[in-house]
């Protein structure tokens, strides 16, 4: 149990600020979009950790006009007292030094979701501003600001502007204010996204059950006001992750307990889909890459759920026991555990690496959702997940059997593939890339253009199956997805290995109109469904060639969208023309080259993976049979009298 005081000797320096500014990326990975809004994540986290350790049940969240953000929370307060060694106070420690705060002893904080005492520094250092309000009882206050050193020139990176003051007030609230202004002098750009902050938002709520969180935006003309409180917790955002699915029973199974210390809690409920949608979080952080709580969970639900399956006869002593992927196909999950002394690896640090997890979490699942599956109460619920299993098991070898002809195992279809696919020299595949291309016609010109020592092509001569809704034996025998499988080399599925691509970017090139875009939806789905780990690392890109072409005589200019066609048009100057392409096929070898692959001039877009939850509801919205949902989804979304409809950047 946490201690109930909260003071000054509680928070522990490990070492003092250093130059944040000039290495940024050390800090929050980058100065773009993701960096800006990772700044605002680390104050919202401090004030989740309240919320999770029981002191707090609500975090507001305002975007301003003049480009600053706040949160604000109801739990203790910082700190105010003067701290014994570093004689100034708790508040100005928890800013102006790194690894300074009450997260590193195990007293203040059971679970901590923060960077240990780095968020709150690192936040302030490359903030133009920073003010800080603590609530106990009086009303404390504090400014800090970055600025060039008047005589030196350096930059002065989050200084405050006077000590700590009592503000004289008196107030009933309690918690903690804080207002930053990202300082443009850092950042790319300083515009927070609202759905980017929504759907975190919405994330940190469906996680910390009860805890009323809201964003109010107030720099448009009309405010826009969003609250989000879920008092069914990770219930509930199975249930909001399966709207638009057919659950096989009606309410999802919810588990909760702790293990040698360790906080345990999840929700699974299987639908009529065919893939496993499984979101693991450690101290409300997204683990994207599993780690050993995942894995401990999935041992565990294997393990309740065959001995059910024996003991309700629907495997006999003969029979072998069903595969773990038989019981997760059509299972939507939440894992969240909470936990101390987190241990994080991977490329991108969201794989939990604590070893001693991982029993325990397998432990809880087996006694707990064990003793759930013993209850009869409960034998519907555990009939219609092993019958989904069941149908599962006996398309494992018809998909055994197209898995092993998409991989290119069968010589006949190896034969198809060359036919179709025109592959590079180069075996380094680190250097090379393959452009899957819409159209036998432009599939022909980005052979003649390319260049034939890195570049593959793959023309697609049909439309894709759309993978949402179908068995992967099903998927397998749409003839187009077999060749891209065995053109990557990586398999798909429980049998993908990144380390087999064959490529390192995988491009989809495709007009720039609604058969085209629908091509990349279809394209895109199944990478999510069947080769997420692709989208994970970053190997697939979107192709963009341009829409216009604008010349006279020997000046020749490409723009990319109406806005970039004006720059253009200025640029090439009086007595110009105007070429509309309608398809990447009106282009010849040369100018496909010029405009669309050569790496030196071409415009290509990461499909990055955010957020998968949101990723796996929405691609259930758009791609699935819910024909209402995907309305009401465009109903909202879109905006059909917007002029610039150049897609800046893709994500998942």
């Amino acid at each position: 149990m946490a201690k109930k005081t909260y003071s000054a000797d509680d928070i522990t320096v490990l070492e003092g600020l250093e130059a944040v500014r000039v290495r940024p990326g050390m800090y929050i990975g980058s100065t773009g979009e993701k960096g800006l809004h990772h700044i605002l994540w680390e104050i919202v986290d401090n004030a989740i950790d309240e919320a999770a350790n029981g002191y707090a049940d609500r975090v507001d969240v305002v975007l301003y006009k003049d480009g600053s953000a706040s949160v604000e929370d109801n739990g203790r307060g910082m700190p105010v007292d003067i701290h014994k060694e570093k004689k100034v106070s708790a508040v100005q420690l928890i800013f102006t030094q790194l690894h300074a705060g009450g997260k590193f002893g195990n007293d203040n904080y059971n679970y901590s979701g923060g960077l240990h005492g780095v968020g709150a520094s690192v936040t302030n250092a490359l903030s133009e501003w920073l003010k800080v309000q603590v609530y106990r009882g009086d009303v404390y206050q504090m400014e800090f600001s970055s600025y060039p050193d008047p005589v030196t020139g350096k930059m002065m990176s989050g200084i405050p502007k006077a000590p700590l003051a009592d503000t004289g007030m008196k107030t009933r609230k309690k918690g903690t204010f804080v207002q930053f202004k990202p300082d443009a002098r850092v950042f790319e750009t300083v515009n927070f996204k609202f759905e980017i902050v929504a759907k975190r938002l919405r994330e940190l709520a469906f996680l910390n059950k009860g805890v009323c969180i809201t964003l109010t935006d107030k720099r448009e003309e009309q405010e826009v006001r969003k609250e989000y409180k879920y008092d069914g917790g990770i219930v509930d955002f199975v249930k909001w992750l399966n709207e638009g699915k057919t659950p096989v029973y009606p309410e999802p199974v919810y588990v909760t307990g702790e293990r040698d210390g360790i906080l345990i809690e999840f929700a699974i409920q299987h639908t009529d889909s065919y893939t496993e949608s499984v979101f693991s979080f450690v101290n409300n952080i997204p683990t994207p890459e599993g780690g050993m709580h995942e894995i401990g969970f999935k041992s565990g639900i294997t393990k309740v759920l065959n001995d059910f399956a024996r003991s309700n006869n629907y495997l006999k002593d003969k029979d072998p026991n069903f595969m773990g992927e038989d019981f997760r196909e059509g299972m939507t999950a939440i894992l969240s555990i909470k936990m101390k002394n987190v241990e994080f690896e991977g490329q991108t640090k969201t794989k939990l690496g604590n070893p001693e997890v991982r029993p325990a979490v397998d432990g809880l699942v087996v006694d707990e959702l064990g003793a759930l599956s013993k209850n009869k109460k409960n034998a519907d619920v555990f009939d219609a997940m092993i019958k989904k299993a069941q149908g599962a098991a006996k398309t494992r070898n018809a998909a055994r059997h197209a898995k092993e002809i998409a991989r290119g195992k069968k010589e006949a279809d190896s034969t198809k593939l060359i036919g179709k696919l025109a592959n590079c020299s180069s075996r380094k595949a680190e250097l090379n890339e393959i452009f899957i291309v819409e159209g036998d016609s432009a599939g022909g010109s980005a052979k003649q253009g390319r260049d034939r020592q890195h570049q593959a092509i793959l023309p697609l001569r049909g439309k894709p199956l759309n993978a949402e809704k179908k068995r992967l034996d099903e998927v397998l025998k749409n003839e187009e997805i077999r060749t891209i499988i065995s053109a990557l080399g990586t398999g798909i599925g429980n049998d993908f290995t990144l380390k087999d691509l064959n490529y390192d970017k995988v491009i989809i090139l495709s007009d720039a109109d609604q058969d085209g875009a629908h091509i990349r939806a279809i394209l895109l789905t199944f990478f999510f469904r069947y080769m997420r780990e692709l989208v994970q690392t970053g190997h697939v890109y979107i192709g963009m060639p341009p829409l216009y072409k604008v010349y006279k005589k020997d000046v020749e200019e490409y723009a990319y969208d109406d806005n970039e066609l004006k720059v253009k048009i200025d640029k090439v100057g009086r007595g110009y023309q105007i070429q509309r392409y309608k398809g990447l096929g009106e282009m010849n070898p040369e100018q496909l080259w010029d405009t669309t692959m050569n790496p030196k001039s071409r415009v290509l877009m990461r499909v990055s993976l955010e957020d998968a939850a949101e990723a796996e509801r929405l691609i259930t919205t758009l791609m699935g049979d819910a024909i209402d949902a995907r309305k009401a989804y465009i109903q909202e979304n879109a905006d059909f009298n917007k002029e610039d409809t150049f897609i800046k950047e893709v994500k998942l």
